[in-house]
């Protein structure tokens, strides 16, 4: 009995010290993923330690970096330049459905690819005309693309009831028509038709507007005339900045068209403007996709978006705030950088968003105070320079034959911006 008693003691002992072990560690388990979590959901690089509730303006300053010299810059647009040339198809126009891999985004023929080269014709003509190179060849490159925008861009359509890749063509063939209006101004026969195919694009873009507002590039829920796909922040203001830039050429913009769009933003848009993927994602609102990590490459196009159509409450400070969110906390975008998975890094970030995102901040520098704007001048001249491939290239995404050219052109727009003046 005395040895049964011992045994039994001992083995409530055990008990007790394994109890209080595990209970330890469940501790530091929990402490470690609340650690982790106040650490990574906000994309914290280590800069700033903050504390309290989020806000529009306040993050962290990205540090210091040396300023790139005006020669290092000119020699980087004149690379990218060269390989634009080099890359334009015969016809006149950039970007091609060759050079597939294992996995590739889902992209059905010929309608998606219609879509693809369009966008990305127009992209490249942005670019060179935004470069300022008034070499004869770069004229007749930028000639021979805005041919094949008359010739083929009013055909561009939607290429199924799920895929609706056109309004990337629709919002950025009107930027290069706005930029290419800004040519030849002595030339009002040309000015005339550029225009009127400003506003058969912004038709258009009325015609695949989301039916609560807003554009998307998929619809997965309806297959609708009417697109009943979740508009998405991105997309949406993609289109709106665009919309914009016609306006100041006095083309017609429907009010209606806008206000919706710019409603979408707002419903999409949290506190601190991170911004949710889609107006899905405001159900999920800390779905990593839909946190500031998550929302770096987006925050700045929708900021530029919302200011651009006079949002009250996206201010110089907001826009400043999330130029040094971008600068500070870049490698939560470079992670993704050149990973052929969409969605598959941190955040759910994908490739694509590095160059599009540095280019509408590009474009935000352009709004903030000029006491403000050679520090981020310096930031994104500095790591566009750091980046460019030996061809004079620049991709993030391999997507068929269009991501060096969208890549080039994404950049040189941006370096163009960086140029002090």
């Amino acid at each position: 009995m005395r040895d049964e008693g011992r045994g039994t003691h001992c083995r409530l002992r055990l008990r007790t010290a394994w109890r209080t072990a595990t209970l330890i560690v469940i501790c530091g388990l929990v402490i470690l993923a609340t650690t982790s979590t106040a650490l990574f959901a906000d994309g914290n690089d280590g800069n700033v330690v903050k504390k309290g509730p989020s806000s529009p303006v306040t993050g962290p300053r990205a540090k210091p970096v040396p300023t790139p010299s005006a020669e290092a810059i000119e020699k980087s647009i004149g690379g990218g330049v060269e390989f634009l040339l080099l890359r334009q198809n015969k016809n006149g126009s950039w970007g091609s459905a060759r050079n597939t891999k294992g996995l590739n985004i889902f992209a059905p023929v010929p309608g998606a690819h219609h879509a693809f080269r369009a966008a990305v014709t127009s992209l490249c003509i942005s670019a060179l005309i935004a470069s300022g190179d008034k070499r004869k060849e770069v004229s007749r490159a930028i000639d021979r693309g805005e041919a094949w925008l008359h010739e083929h861009l009013p055909s561009v359509r939607r290429a199924t009831p799920v895929a609706i890749y056109n309004n990337w063509a629709h919002a950025y063939s009107i930027q290069a028509l706005v930029a290419m209006y800004g040519r030849r101004p002595e030339d009002t026969d040309r000015r005339v038709k550029i225009k009127q195919l400003i506003q058969q694009q912004v038709d258009m873009l009325g015609r695949y507007e989301c039916v609560d507002g807003g554009w998307a590039y998929y619809d997965f829920a309806a297959h609708t005339k009417k697109p009943s796909g979740s508009s998405i922040s991105f997309v949406t203001a993609t289109a709106l900045v665009a919309l914009a830039e016609a306006r100041q050429i006095g083309c017609e913009i429907p009010k209606k068209l806008t206000d919706r769009a710019l409603a979408s933003i707002r419903r999409q848009r949290k506190p601190d403007f991170s911004y949710c993927y889609s107006e899905r994602g405001k159900w999920r609102p800390m779905h990593p996709i839909n946190r500031p990590g998550g929302s770096l490459g987006r925050s700045q196009v929708c900021n530029l978006a919302m200011c651009l159509w006079e949002d009250e409450q996206t201010t110089k400070a907001v826009l400043t705030t999330w130029l040094d969110r971008l600068f500070a906390r870049n490698l939560w975008l470079d992670m993704g950088r050149k990973r052929p998975v969409p969605h598959e890094s941190w955040f759910a970030v994908a490739g694509y968003f590095f160059y599009y995102g540095h280019y509408y901040a590009a474009l935000c520098i352009e709004r903030v105070d000029p006491s403000e704007r050679p520090r981020f001048q310096d930031h994104l001249a500095h790591l566009l320079l750091g980046l460019q491939e030996k061809d004079g290239s620049w991709w993030d995404f391999p997507l068929y034959d269009y991501h060096q050219q969208y890549g080039t052109a994404f950049a040189l727009m941006s370096l163009a911006r960086c140029r002090r003046q």
